[in-house]
């Protein structure tokens, strides 16, 4: 029997970026707020001082920041006739534990998605005709547009300090900039991080073939910054561990570096971790969310009253929670029906390695979101006309630094062990780097998220299970970014490249990215999309689901800032509206 605790205006359910930055939006409104983490309390001084070593067998290989699967996992199948079986060992995405959640380590690339990334659909259809978009693909229009996002952007971006350089002004093209972003209102916060060689010779190279090169966008200080929450960070050190690795020094946004320093200390806000949120409960006519079931790490069950329930944890986490709870109908791949578990995507990358024999790059000098980067074959920024796929990416060098243990390219023809794989490494350690592409992956009918049969975790619970694999459409268009990649390898001027394509269906062992989208995404109609343009759902409308849950297909950028961007445009109605009107629906205005 679980214990009843006193109601309260809203709880939280995880708390990393989203948890945090919604807790502040609510906090700032007046309301009473109690926010859950499963994990464990982190911050900086105590768990991430620079006193501690950035261990790379400590906090990668054995996983020191990450879900531990021995507690809670997915299983894994890339179609539907196989069975899904459990990932045991963290590998193509890293998912994140305790407060602040993968934001602690993220690499800071913050993106603005393009215009017509929010229109897939609709844009595709009248640009290249039905073709383009066929019956399988199940690519929606976003509810909202990028005017509708842009001061939402710019708030993250002056939030977090972000380091770069404006391509497009009010619609005036800026030198050094993106020339294919969407227009922003104002310069980014501070100025781009100090390039080293390996992305200048990318830059040069791609410039004298004609591309558009830019300092990457970065939520990596280039300069001491204090942001409007009066929260200071300080200047990168580039010491080459962002990626995957906590920092120490303030110098990379999360949540411990940019809104909890504010937030802990508010009256009306509560945070209790190692707890695991088991359900949202729900009124007997199932339209009201009641609150939530959890458990604390003594195993003693509580509810929780709460006149506004906000699902903040990461995206499969969010959708599992929905499908254990009994909100929204599961999505069907046969039928095409059901809204929770639709349109989950991922991300599709390759590389390509550039071998010197005369220059010293130093590779293990980096960032997080350090490098330069091109646009020119992003989203619908270059013609599709018979190429065979829609959707893009970016290709460029970003050194976020080459850990030893982690980092090894080597020529092909090098055999993967013995004294001649060890002579490579010696010889191209300091001589090699790496162009890498960054693509979208379309939704389709046949990847999806939901219920396994047959695995369930330490509580009882069934475990989610992801049906995913890469189609067609992601694979010509990773093969053309790479072959785009490859002709600028080959313009810097090295002794010899390698282009590793994508090949194969996916495969959840190695790294890619933890870009994860979609499951409970947004819309204007309620029978393909589980919440409105206020990531409200339709349903139950006091129920809000933020992060890239709400995406209906991933774009070629990285997601944080689109998150961010969509958080802030819901907070600004659910302050201004829905806090007023009794919660009621939100509609647009």
């Amino acid at each position: 029997m679980a214990t009843k605790l006193p109601p309260v205006d809203a709880v939280l359910i995880g708390f990393g970026w989203t948890g945090a930055m919604m807790g502040q939006e609510l906090t700032e409104a007046g309301l009473n707020v109690l926010a859950f983490e499963r994990g464990e309390w982190r911050d900086t001084p105590t768990d991430f001082s620079p006193a501690f070593a950035q261990d790379e067998l400590r906090y990668y290989w054995r996983h020191e920041l990450f879900q531990r699967l021995s507690h809670d996992t997915l299983t894994i199948r890339n179609k539907m006739s196989e069975t899904a079986l459990p990932m045991r060992q963290l590998g193509s995405f890293l998912l994140g534990s305790g407060v602040g959640g993968a934001g602690v380590h993220w690499n800071g690339q913050v993106w603005r998605f393009l215009p017509t990334d929010l229109k897939a659909r609709s844009h595709n259809l009248e640009r290249y005709g039905k073709k383009a978009v066929p019956n399988d693909m199940t690519i929606q229009d976003y509810p909202v547009s990028y005017d509708d996002l842009e001061p939402h952007y710019d708030k993250f971006e002056y939030l977090c300090g972000v380091s770069g350089k404006a391509g497009n002004l009010k619609g005036v093209i800026q030198p050094g900039g993106d020339p294919f972003e969407g227009p922003r209102q104002r310069e980014y916060p501070n100025p781009p991080l100090d390039i080293p060689y390996a992305p200048s010779l990318f830059g040069k190279a791609a410039a004298g073939l004609g591309r558009h090169p830019f300092p990457h966008p970065a939520a990596n200080m280039s300069r001491a910054y204090t942001n409007p929450l009066g929260v200071q960070l300080a200047p990168c050190t580039y010491c080459g561990f962002c990626e995957k690795y906590a920092c120490g020094n303030y110098s990379k946004s999360s949540a411990q570096t940019t809104i909890l320093p504010v937030l802990m200390r508010k009256k009306n806000f509560t945070l209790r971790t190692n707890t695991e949120v088991l359900k949202i409960n729900l009124s007997a006519d199932g339209k009201t969310a009641t609150g939530v079931n959890f458990v604390d790490e003594r195993g003693q069950e509580f509810e929780q009253p709460a006149e506004m329930v906000v699902l903040s944890a990461y995206i499969l986490n969010n959708v599992r929670l929905l499908l254990l709870s009994g909100i929204g109908k599961p999505y069907d791949p046969a039928t095409g029906e059901g809204v929770v578990g639709r349109n989950y995507a991922y991300q599709i990358t390759s590389s390509v390695n550039v071998f010197f024999n005369d220059k010293i790059l130093n590779p293990f000098v980096g960032a997080g979101s350090l490098g330069t980067i091109i646009n020119d074959f992003n989203g619908d920024n270059f013609d599709h006309s018979g190429l065979g796929f829609i959707g893009g990416g970016y290709v460029g060098i970003l050194q976020t630094g080459a850990r030893p243990i982690e980092t090894h390219p080597t020529p092909a023809g090098t055999p993967a062990w013995g004294a001649k794989w060890k002579q490579a490494i010696a010889r191209d350690y300091l001589k090699t780097t790496t162009v890498a592409t960054h693509g979208a992956v379309m939704s389709h009918r046949g990847n999806y998220l939901d219920l396994d049969p047959t695995y369930k975790d330490v509580l009882g619970r069934p475990l989610l299970r992801m049906t995913f694999d890469y189609t067609d459409n992601e694979h010509r268009m990773s093969d053309y970014l790479t072959d785009r990649a490859a002709e600028i390898g080959k313009a810097m001027g090295g002794r010899e490249i390698k282009a590793n394509y994508r090949k194969g269906s996916w495969d959840v062992v190695p790294y890619q990215t933890t870009h994860n989208t979609g499951g409970a995404i947004m819309g204007d109609d309620p029978r393909t999309s589980f919440t409105n343009r206020y990531l409200q759902s339709w349903e139950v409308p006091n129920l809000f689901v933020l992060g890239a849950t709400a995406f209906p297909q991933n774009a070629g950028y990285n997601p944080t800032g689109t998150v961010a961007a969509l958080l802030y445009h819901a907070a600004d109605a659910i302050k201004a509206r829905y806090l007023n009107a009794t919660h009621q629906p939100l509609v647009p205005v």
